[in-house]
């Protein structure tokens, strides 16, 4: 939210991050994923689709020698192992193996995110790059898409077996508004891009470049009709504004304190429930959304998980149950309920297991001091409060970055007591030959 400035070690030459890598791959898939999927499949280039997952497995590679490895956490080993067992009990529960490997499929990405543990995200140049340059297309592709119908509406595409569907047209209640996905496969996301691009690039911007931009992706999210994602994005623009208002040294701890606060928010459909539950909506109208989460959506999964797997209320029912992989790929597809929030339906998968980790989240959050990780964690508790985020596979990842600090090696030593080392990780040099130059370069050392 403000300009804090971040030493930074001299880089390796020809150097690359692997988690630089995979980030950079998911957001181009996903933040266009409506033109990817219809000029993948045209062109009978479907495998290309999958890139992403391929690097994603190095990373989970990567991830056990990071993390479990060099930084002996503990935490990461139970991470891994449950996740792991999810997937097992979620093949159970859903009933098939194509569920299941959609399952692992749709995990994976966690592990992307979560090597971002002791690396500050501003010391990613190149990745830097990528990220504004998705803000301004992502941006142009809404505006875009108000004028012209693009070849990818409506076209459907076959994955696993099933048939999905890359983009469509379709009209916000009440109103002749079209909600508009722009290169994106759908509306929200299209806003969602909007929304995490705007907030990385903005951090290095002035404040007269984060009024303007901000103004126009108020503008072109309210194309989308993403009601959520304009909130977040006016209380971001207003907070940053404060925020720079501030003296220099108490910039960053404000924004540690708007990001630890913002885990609140968890709380936010259990007060709307214990106050609207049983509120009849009424259709098309500005309540009709938020009643139907209410109503339904938060509360009808476990109504039908007490059916069908009553220990799931504690353990979780398994990676992938109410998620896109029991709507495609197991006989429980009638039981399927979108989940719109990523807690609950993070919860229901993994149960309490998931509350003790983040337990250890939000504790490990005093630690950060990053500023791109502290304002992502803002902007991803907001936004989730209405959308589950688990698709694409980008808004997982970012949600995953945001959480990484509780695995570093740094808060791993405070824990233990001792005082916190200033370590950098070291980045996979690949040498002349790897054709990628400096792409992530030499980690800063954590401040203090």
């Amino acid at each position: 939210m403000t300009d804090i400035a971040i030493q930074r070690r001299p880089a390796e030459p020809f150097s690359i991050n692997l988690e630089a890598i995979a980030l950079s791959v998911y957001l181009i898939r996903d933040a266009f994923g409506g033109v990817m999927r219809y000029y993948t499949s045209i062109m009978h280039l479907d495998v290309l689709w999958y890139v992403p997952d391929g690097v994603a497995m190095l990373c989970l590679i990567q991830f056990v020698s990071h993390c479990i490895v060099r930084n002996r956490s503990v935490l990461a080993v139970l991470v891994l192992i449950q996740i792991l067992l999810s997937v097992v009990l979620g093949y159970i529960m859903l009933g098939t193996t194509t569920a299941a490997v959609s399952s692992f499929k749709m995990m994976l990405p966690v592990f992307v995110g979560f090597l971002y543990c002791d690396a500050q995200l501003g010391s990613y140049k190149k990745l830097l790059t990528i990220i504004a340059a998705t803000f301004y297309l992502s941006v142009i592709g809404v505006v875009l898409t108000k004028f012209f119908v693009m070849p990818w509406v409506g076209f459907k595409y076959e994955s696993f077996g099933a048939t999905r569907e890359a983009g469509r047209l379709w009209w916000a209640y009440g109103g002749d508004d079209q909600r508009l996905m722009g290169f994106a496969a759908d509306n929200t996301m299209a806003a969602f891009f909007i929304l995490v691009s705007y907030t990385v690039t903005s951090i290095r911007k002035s404040t007269g470049w984060c009024l303007l931009w901000g103004g126009i992706a108020l503008y072109v999210i309210k194309l989308t009709t993403s009601k959520t994602t304009m909130i977040v994005l006016a209380l971001y623009l207003i907070l940053l504004v404060l925020v720079r208002m501030l003296p220099e040294q108490q910039r960053f701890p404000a924004i540690r304190k708007i990001a630890l606060w913002s885990f609140v928010s968890i709380l936010v459909p259990f007060f709307l429930i214990l106050a609207l539950a049983g509120t009849t909506p009424v259709p098309h109208s500005t309540m009709f959304s938020i009643l139907d989460r209410i109503n339904n959506s938060w509360q009808l999964p476990f109504v039908y998980m007490s059916q069908l797997m009553p220990i799931g209320i504690f353990t979780g029912c398994g990676a992938g149950c109410f998620n896109y992989p029991q709507k495609l790929f197991s006989p429980l597809a009638a039981y399927w309920v979108p989940v719109d929030n990523f807690y609950i339906g993070t919860y229901l998968m993994f149960g309490l297991p998931f509350v003790a980790f983040m337990v250890m989240v939000i504790r490990a959050a005093f630690a950060v001091t990053d500023v791109y990780k502290l304002s992502l964690i803002f902007v991803s508790n907001l936004f989730t409060i209405t959308v589950l985020n688990y698709g694409p596979a980008t808004g997982l990842l970012i949600i995953a970055l945001g959480f990484s600090e509780v695995f570093s090696r740094r808060v791993a030593t405070s824990t233990a007591g001792a005082r916190p080392r200033a370590r950098a990780r070291p980045v996979q040099a690949l040498g002349p030959q790897g054709g990628l130059n400096d792409f992530g370069g030499e980690v800063p050392r954590p401040a203090r």
